[in-house]
């Protein structure tokens, strides 16, 4: 669909000082509660990477690289993904978040989107995602820079490509259900699950 897709990509450019400081400050501030506070402060997109973007400063060369690459000939536009098994620890997840904050703060502007994507997702629908490691750093049902299940491939393979993917792991049936679920998907199969593997 998109032409052009690289995994593991090498990006380099150079980020103002100031924005690299806020990006570490802001996953800072999510990480721990600052003084006198009972809540840590939540996680948002938006208002994160404007604040970010706002710092200027030196540049300072930066390099990144990053799980899958789209360069789009149908969009006209570069994407970056963080790829995640749907049950993502922590830390993972605070590495891709200031990935995607640094490629998104480049100067040079190497990428049009940055994603934090899940290729599938246990809980179902993305509004009963309930894996509480990566909600410290994304709001994992509204950040528009999440990805869970079919947005993540109907976005790299046009709209029906999840339930093509789900319909042809199905059909391989029971010998690779357990396989698939800890070797590709990076989860424990459920118990007296069904024959079929996803939906």
């Amino acid at each position: 669909m998109h032409g052009s897709c690289e995994q593991g990509k090498l990006i380099e450019g150079t980020i103002k000082n100031e924005r690299l400081r806020r990006i570490q400050e802001t996953l800072n501030k999510l990480e721990h509660s600052g003084r006198g506070k009972k809540e840590k402060t939540r996680p948002n997109w938006a208002s994160e990477l404007e604040y970010i973007l706002a710092g200027d400063g030196e540049v300072v060369p930066v390099s990144v690289v990053c799980d899958l690459f789209i360069d789009s000939k149908t969009t006209s536009k570069k994407y970056a993904f963080e790829l995640k098994a749907p049950l993502p620890n922590s830390d993972q997840t605070k590495v891709s978040k200031e990935k995607m904050f640094k490629l998104l703060a480049m100067e040079s502007c190497p990428v049009d989107e940055a994603y934090y994507a899940l290729p599938y997702n246990p809980y179902g629908a993305k509004e009963n995602y309930a894996w509480s490691f990566p909600l410290r750093w994304f709001d994992m049902k509204n950040d528009p820079s999440v990805l869970i299940g079919s947005e993540f491939w109907d976005l790299i393979g046009g709209k029906g490509t999840y339930e093509a993917f789900i319909t042809s792991v199905n059909a391989l049936g029971t010998k690779y259900h357990e396989r698939i679920y800890r070797e590709y998907l990076g989860i424990e199969p459920p118990e007296h699950s069904e024959p079929t593997v996803l939906k």
